[in-house]
Parts: C-alpha cells; structure tokens; sequence
C-alpha cells in the first residue's frame, strides 16, 4: 500500500488537504507553505521532487536504501535529515526509516518503502493538527513535531527491553533450568541497534542545535534542543541496559559454572567411595584367590581346616581393618596439607 498527501498550511494556523503537488505550491504564494507526506511511495513519485524543489536524486536513493544510518545532509536547497524509528512487538525490535526533506518554504516527510512500523500518513497529520500552533510558525516546526514523536516513541521501546531484562534475571535466579540464554544474546543485538541509531541521532541534533542549516531559524532551535536532551537521555539509558546486560550475562556464566563444579564434586565423592572400597578389598581378594588355588597345601592337610579356615579369615579381616584406617589416616593428613 502506498499513499501521498498533500498539505498547504496557512499562516493563520489552518492545514488544508491539497489535490496534488501544483495545487499546494500555488496556495502556498499567498502566505504559508507546503507539506508533502509519502507512505510506502514509488521512485516515480518521488522523483518529482527533483524539478520541484530542487532534491538531489541521490537524495531521493538514499530514501529507498534501508541499510542507511541516521544522518543529516545540508544541501544549497534543503536538508536532508534521515531518522529511525522503532517499534518492539513480540519481543522482535523492528527498526524503521523515516526521511524529511527541509527547504525554503516546504517540508517533505517520506516513510520508505516496506516499512515494517505503521506509521500511517493520518498519524502524522493528527500529529500536525493537534500542534497547529507550533506548525504555522514554518516548515522546521513541522519537522521537530515529527522527530519529536519519533523520539518519544523510543522510550516504549526501551522500557520494554528493561522489562524483559528484568523478567530474565528473575528467570535466571529463581528457575535456572528454564532460562534461555539466547535470550540475552538477543537482547544484546537489540541494544546495540538501539545504540547505533540512537548515537547517531544524537549527532544529527548536535549540528542542528549548532546552526548548521540555514531552513531552521534560531527562534526554532530551543525546540531541537528539547529533542536532544530526549536522545541524550535515551542513549544514557540504552548504555544502562546494556551493563545490566552483560552483568547478566557473567551472573549465568557464574552459575553455569556453580553448577558445573557441584556436579564434577558428586562425581569425585562417588568415585572417591568407590575408590577406597577397592583399596580395602583389593588385598582381601588377593588371598582369596591364592587361598582357593593352594587350599589343601595351605591348610596342611584335610584334617585341620576347621582351624585353618577361620584363622585365615581372622587374618583377612585384619588386613581389611587395617586397611581401612590406613587410608583414613592418609585421606586426613591430605586434607590438612591443603588447608
């Protein structure tokens, strides 16, 4: 679906809806200016743009190029500023463009194409109308009123990664068997899509605040600015989020290996008591072997075995016994050499 808008908003605070793009340029002569608002459009219809205001088509590109970063371009005959705006649903941060074109007596604002947020065009005119008395002071006022709910929609996103944060570590120190930890590493691209936007957002504010294009005037700055303090705010919170991450992520490590150690100790215990038995019964079993391959030469004849036979096992249960406190004896002098 792809819909354009034409506005012509007047000096005295009223927006009307224009037929086309002459239409709204011949209203605008008499007092006011233009505002052209493109959803999803075609190259076609945005190539116009280039004789009628002078838009560079390399301009009109970067509106079909989703791999772009936010920037701002200053051109003799507008700016170029190009904006990210996010939206997070079912846990899936989505990352969206929006493009705006500042000149003399105009603005252009341009969703690309395949957008994945809906920011329908009557979204952004309710916006325009809500505000007409801040719009109908000049094309730079309409600018800031979208970036500004660009802006404050980024904070619903943030908010939602802080409770999903929350909810993992919950997860991840109550029921350990059923955290995911993929979901940190998710998260962890979220906040760093978030972070690279959000710098370079704060970039362009920067250089609007510090006067760098000539189609914003000084009394439309301080609004600019209040956006800025906004992303700077954000930005702070996203580096918050991401320590909190990677806490995170070396508290899961550290329990991972908790549990790890626990194990490998229940296996040593098990094998250790398995161990000393062997030890105990090994010699027993010795005897018993050579006792029952040389019985009649051992017990000297068949007439005395029944002193023969529980001697030999007195002897056994001596050396079992003695074998027992033997390794009890080592096993102590081990543990004291290791405090």
């Amino acid at each position: 679906m792809n819909k354009t808008s034409f506005y012509y908003i007047e000096q005295s605070g009223k927006i009307s809806p224009a037929e086309n793009l002459e239409e709204a340029k011949t209203k605008a002569k008499s007092g006011g200016f233009v505002w052209l608002s493109y959803y999803n459009p075609t190259k076609e219809e945005l190539s116009v743009l280039i004789d009628a205001f002078g838009i560079h088509p390399l301009s009109i590109e970067d509106c079909f190029d989703d791999k772009q970063i936010p920037k701002i371009d200053n051109n003799p005959n507008y700016t170029h500023v190009l904006f990210n705006s996010f939206a997070y649903k079912n846990k899936k941060l989505d990352i969206d463009e929006v493009n705006l074109f500042l000149g003399e007596g105009f603005i252009v604002s341009v969703n690309q194409p395949g957008a994945r947020i809906q920011h329908n065009l009557e979204e952004f005119s309710e916006l325009v109308e809500h505000r007409i008395e801040v719009a109908k002071e000049g094309p730079s006022y309409v600018m800031h009123i979208i970036m500004d709910h660009i802006v404050d929609q980024k904070l619903t996103v943030i908010e939602a990664i802080e409770e999903e944060l929350i909810t993992a570590e919950d997860t991840m120190m109550d029921k350990l068997k059923d955290f995911n930890p993929s979901d940190l590493q998710r998260l962890r691209r979220d906040l760093l899509s978030l972070r690279k936007s959000l710098f370079h957002e704060r970039e362009i504010l920067v250089k609007i605040n510090r006067k760098d294009s000539k189609f914003i005037p000084d009394s439309a700055i301080f609004h600019f600015s209040d956006v800025y303090d906004h992303l700077n705010k954000f930005f702070e919170l996203t580096e918050i989020n991401r320590e909190v991450l990677t806490s995170l992520m070396q508290i899961n490590l550290s329990l991972l290996n908790n549990k790890m150690s626990k194990s490998a100790n229940q296996t040593n215990m098990s094998v250790r008591r398995l161990t000393f038995i062997t030890t105990v019964f090994m010699p027993l079993t010795l005897l018993s072997g050579i006792g029952g391959m040389s019985e009649y030469s051992m017990m000297t004849g068949s007439s005395n075995w029944r002193i023969a036979y529980p001697l030999f096992l007195i002897a056994m249960a001596i050396i079992g016994i003695g074998n027992y406190f033997i390794l009890r004896w080592m096993a102590r002098n081990d543990e004291e050499r290791i405090k």
